[in-house]
């Protein structure tokens, strides 16, 4: 009798164990596997399209005390960029406007009359005159390494939101250089020379607006004299065609 126990027992160990190993290997488990290894024979799992995942090591600093906190620095992040209407092609990187450049009320000996307007292209300046030896002052963007200039010449006209015909030699410049210009461009929150305009004399130059404020202080236009859009409307408001400028 024992042995015929021994034997049935013998005998249902065989075939459940046989019973587990077909259920277990009737649908094989998906493989799992950790993002840290980076063996190339992961690569092979996926026909050659998986890739390893790469995760940013945290970076350990040391604190105050008998313990260390685990601390994951950020890392900086790259400045915006646009690409210069007048300049195409050539980033400019946005960054606030640097304080001295905002609009303010200076003291300003000058024996030009009030209502007189003077650029100061080497510390980008424009002062608008004022009577009891006051000048109210704007930064100003003004013309790269070869495109300066000096001079004196009245406003001969004034626009709000100009249009902007390129001149045939800065398309023709640019052309060089690989960068087309539109023959003509409807003024608008996107044209480079922003919400106003006042024209110098006869020539090509102008005192206008931009669509790229954070060049505000440098040496960036063919030979214009740029503001903030809101200085400009604010000094197109306070000056007349005939008004004086001197640009030095």
């Amino acid at each position: 009798m024992m042995k015929q126990l021994v034997l049935a027992a013998a005998l249902f160990g065989i075939f459940s164990t046989a019973a587990l190993a077909d259920d277990r290997y009737a649908t094989r488990p998906p493989v799992v596997l950790s993002p840290d290894l980076t063996a190339p024979w992961i690569n092979q799992l996926g026909g050659g399209t998986v890739r390893p995942v790469v995760y940013q090591r945290p970076v350990i600093q040391p604190q105050r005390g008998l313990f260390q906190r685990r601390v994951i620095r950020q890392m900086p992040q790259p400045a915006p960029q646009t690409v210069s209407a007048i300049n195409p092609g050539i980033p400019a990187i946005r960054h606030p406007i640097e304080p001295q450049f905002l609009p303010q009320m200076v003291d300003y000996d000058t024996t030009e009359k009030p209502g007189t307007i003077v650029i100061d292209t080497n510390n980008r300046f424009l002062y608008l005159v004022m009577a009891g030896g006051k000048a109210r002052r704007y930064g100003v963007g003004v013309g790269k390494p070869g495109f300066e200039w000096a001079g004196v010449h009245k406003i001969t006209r004034k626009t709000e939101w100009p249009d902007w015909t390129p001149p045939a030699e800065m398309i023709s410049r640019e052309a060089a250089k690989g960068h087309y210009l539109p023959a003509r461009m409807d003024g608008g929150a996107e044209n480079p020379l922003g919400a106003r305009a006042m024209y110098l004399g006869s020539t090509l130059y102008r005192i206008h607006g931009t669509n790229a404020p954070w060049s505000i202080g440098s040496a960036v236009s063919s030979g214009c004299i740029r503001l903030r859009n809101e200085d400009v409307v604010d000094l197109y408001d306070r000056v007349s065609v005939g008004t004086r400028v001197i640009v030095m």
